[in-house]
């Protein structure tokens, strides 16, 4: 027995090619049970060891079975057809009714007639059983509306995607003949707004019928069954369903008429391969391309591209306030300036305060959110004054400072905040937490909610490590503070030096601090690993610090000895 392939699912396959070039072979045969029932008799006389007599009998027994002489099969009853992406194959049965002029009616019908015509002078159909139904027919817009052929209930989901997009009817215009369409609604109803509101994505639908009707009996149109469908859509990808046969076995078809049969049928990719010759000069094309588009991107760039001198890092840094959420009063807005620290510059002319514009609150899942979207910029230059120094440096920080105002145009802060500017170049969020300095009593308080009065910092760096700041040290005993809301900040770095372009080039030179650590990619886990060195150190050299005299003297003369001996 032959086995049917019963994998029917759909297949997406991507094309660079035109799809026009898209062919597909189709062949269509039809599996009778006298056939089976001949081969069942041919293999028992075989097994037997049976002479002519067995195989006289088992011919006259498949003659007077329904179908015929085993093995002979009528013109009927297999076809082979190649056709190409929406190429028209009419049935029987569309032609017999667009032969007669009297039945178009529509433009289509009318085109389909003159070409029917054609057909009619070359002598009539070459295909018999196989035919086709295009973008353009009416059948392809039926199986749209009601969800595919054969479905009898419509899911709720294709039936919403089928009003996606409406097909025209007749898209195949004879010339001369330019359609009448309302191009303005000027008053669109609610379903129209419902139905229109999608942009749709052009898509070309290809059906492949088969007429498994009896012999003689062709043209009835309960007797079509899809074969396959065939979807193109305009970015190249192609769906077929079922899909290609390949090495998968037949289809299978089953009908039932008056005698129960079984059709079966296979799915072949017959597109023309492409030339060596064509193939090079694609090639070609492409890589031709490929040099003019670089070519323009480096005109855009330009051949002197700015690059900072040998030694200094440039740091461009373009952020955005993205909002402030859960601050106790309306109308907040944002101050904020960058510090450089040592070995740190900018432009003279460069911008390094900004303050945002008052914006209200609105309620978003319990949270009062104020969306800023407020953009800054600004570069900064890095440069080691000493080069033996092999100390990793500070990055700027950037110090905001939150303020409401009321209708009486009273200020009052709701916090304070910092960030550090990432080591890492490329794109960063962070949601910094932000705080306000509370004095003890209830008056500050009274005051802040009737007069707008407020506490706030001397020195703003006071939130993070105060530049004025000379010590060990830092402590804030005694500074009472009160955790008020945050503030989300979007980050993007760019870092450049020539350092990148010179590691490139060469790998055995000495780099300095700016070398070895590439601009400071790593620069957050070494500068961390030191931090718990020294303070390991520190701890070390207290405890020993701490311990007697004569204790120290015995372990050091116990490690001498352990050394000698």
């Amino acid at each position: 027995m032959e086995a049917f392939n019963v994998d029917t699912g759909e297949a997406v396959y991507r094309s660079s090619d035109p799809v026009k070039n898209f062919k597909l072979r189709i062949r269509l045969s039809k599996v009778t049970s006298a056939s089976g029932l001949a081969k069942h008799v041919r293999d028992e006389e075989l097994a037997r060891g049976a002479g002519g007599d067995g195989i006289m009998e088992m011919q006259s027994l498949a003659a007077r079975a329904p179908g015929g002489v085993t093995g002979m099969k009528s013109d009927d009853e297999e076809e082979v057809v190649t056709v190409s992406l929406q190429e028209k194959l009419f049935s029987q049965h569309e032609y017999d009714l667009y032969i007669n002029d009297a039945s178009c009616l529509s433009p289509l019908d009318r085109q389909y007639h003159l070409e029917i015509l054609k057909l009619e002078k070359a002598g009539g159909r070459k295909n018999k059983r196989i035919f086709t139904y295009t973008d353009s027919d009416r059948f392809t817009n039926i199986q749209e509306q009601t969800g595919g052929y054969g479905v009898g209930e419509s899911s709720f989901l294709s039936e919403r995607m089928a009003m996606v997009r409406k097909r025209r009817q007749d898209r195949r215009y004879m010339e001369g003949l330019i359609p009448k369409s309302q191009i303005i609604t000027w008053e669109p109803t609610d379903d129209f707004k419902r139905h229109n509101h999608v942009i749709s994505t052009p898509v070309q639908t290809m059906y492949i019928m088969a007429d498994l009707g009896p012999h003689g009996r062709l043209g009835q149109e309960e007797n079509e069954v899809v074969l396959c469908t065939v979807k193109v859509v305009g970015n190249g990808v192609i769906t077929i369903k079922p899909d290609f046969s390949g090495c998968k076995g037949p289809y299978r078809i089953e009908v039932d008429a008056e005698r129960r049969e079984v059709w079966k049928y296979t799915l072949d990719h017959a597109s023309n391969p492409i030339r060596p010759n064509e193939r090079e000069r694609e090639q070609r094309m492409y890589r031709d391309l490929y040099t003019r588009h670089t070519e323009y991107l480096t005109s855009l760039v330009g051949s002197e591209f700015e690059m900072p001198p040998p030694g200094i890092l440039r740091l461009v840094v373009n952020g955005e306030i993205v909002s402030a959420k859960d601050f106790e009063y309306d109308n907040l807005s944002v101050r904020m300036f960058v510090e450089m620290p040592t070995n740190w510059s900018s432009n003279p002319n460069e911008q390094l305060f900004w303050v945002t514009h008052t914006c209200a609150t609105k309620s978003k899942n319990k949270n009062n959110v104020a969306h800023f979207s407020f953009p800054f910029s600004f570069e900064a230059f890095f440069k080691k004054e000493d080069e033996s120094d092999v100390s990793l440096p500070h990055w700027p920080t950037l110090y905001m400072e939150v303020v409401s105002v009321d209708f009486w145009h009273r200020y009052r802060t709701e916090g304070y905040s910092y960030l550090l500017i990432p080591s890492m170049p490329g794109y960063s969020e962070v949601v910094c937490q932000a705080w306000r300095p509370v004095q003890p009593g209830l008056t500050s308080e009274l005051r802040r909610f009737f007069i707008g009065g407020f506490n706030e910092l001397e020195d703003p760096t006071y939130v993070a490590i105060p530049s004025t700041f000379q010590g060990d040290k830092l402590s804030r005993y005694g500074f009472k503070t009160e955790t008020t809301g945050s503030i989300t900040v979007k980050l993007h770095c760019i870092q450049q030096s020539r350092a990148f372009q010179d590691t490139n080039n060469s790998k055995q030179r000495m780099w300095s601090v700016l070398d070895q650590l590439g601009g400071y990619s790593q620069q957050s886990a070494i500068h961390n690993v030191l931090e718990a060195f020294q303070r390991a150190r520190q701890r070390m050299q207290a405890s020993r610090d701490t311990l007697p005299a004569n204790l120290i003297t015995n372990l050091q003369a116990m490690t001498t000895a352990d050394s000698t001996t």
